[in-house]
């Protein structure tokens, strides 16, 4: 038997099919909000015992994107799908106490408590976009969330187009075209390729993930903090300074029992932990 997991945020779709343990059959994304051609096409010719579907709290519009003769989709939030699959295949099996940080397009978190996953009084647990880090009041802060605004995808690229525009020379803008092309994976590569201005955006964008990391471990005292998403594929750039950063903020008796790991399921977590989520409804 196959799960069937979705990640759906906002009009973007990520969707995968998964077997028993949780090894990925096939994967498919689409970004213009109508995924039932999608679904078709990842779930032809296997048996899908079961659908996980992650999503913002409130919204369900997608459950009609299901094929008729398939399973009622069991509905999750995207942080405790990330948390449950990094619990179930990721860097995080076996830990009872576990914070999922996830960045990329969004940027949230998934908290396991006693091996529980944590939704908070009203569902909205590990909103960490929102983490206050700088005081601060600017007007994208207040519109994606104090931590999102600065280490989301769009947020890595915006601070170094900012630096462009005040005058310093960056290889990037011409590796991108023009300020608005410039992308996170830009930065990235900028600071590889040994681009000073990259690397300065870089070694900041592990400061502020670092000083969010110390302030949910602070908070919740887990064995492992996962950092998950996209920024997971630079793990190269920014694991070891992000622990750094982490470690600096943190109490001493906390520094060597919590653990910073990168993810290994990158995108797919949310998708992955939604179908797992699924699946244990069956049991």
């Amino acid at each position: 038997m196959h799960a069937l997991g979705l990640d759906v945020a906002g009009p973007a779709v990520t969707a995968v099919v998964v077997d028993a343990r949780g090894q990925i059959v096939r994967r498919g994304a689409t970004s213009t909000g109508a995924p039932r051609a999608l679904i078709a096409e990842l779930t032809r010719g296997l048996s899908i015992g079961a659908i996980g579907m992650a999503l913002e709290t409130g919204v369900n519009e997608l459950a009609g994107a299901i094929p008729e003769g398939m399973p009622a989709p069991v509905m999750c939030t995207p942080g405790v799908a990330a948390v449950t699959a990094e619990t179930w295949t990721g860097t995080a099996s076996g830990a009872r106490h576990v914070v999922c940080l996830a960045i990329g397009e969004r940027v949230l978190a998934g908290i396991l408590l006693d091996g529980r996953p944590w939704n908070g009084a009203h569902g909205l647990a590990g909103s960490a976009a929102w983490l206050a880090l700088n005081p601060v009041e600017r007007q994208d802060y207040r519109k994606f969330g104090s931590l999102a605004a600065e280490v989301s995808n769009k947020g890595i690229a915006r601070r170094l187009s900012w630096r462009i525009q005040a005058g310093d020379h960056s290889a990037v803008l011409e590796r991108a075209g023009d300020l608005e092309s410039i992308t996170a994976a830009h930065v990235f590569a900028g600071a590889r390729s040994g681009d000073g201005v990259s690397i300065s955006v870089v070694r900041d964008t592990a400061k502020y993930i670092g000083m969010a990391i110390a302030n949910l471990a602070t908070t919740l005292d887990p064995e492992i903090v996962v950092l998950g998403g996209a920024i997971a594929d630079a793990g190269d750039l920014l694991l070891e300074p992000v622990r750094q950063e982490a470690a600096r903020r943190m109490p001493s008796g906390m520094i060597d029992r919590v653990r910073i790991e990168m993810s290994p399921l990158g995108v797919d977590a949310i998708a992955i932990g939604a179908a797992r989520i699924a699946l244990l409804a069956q049991t």
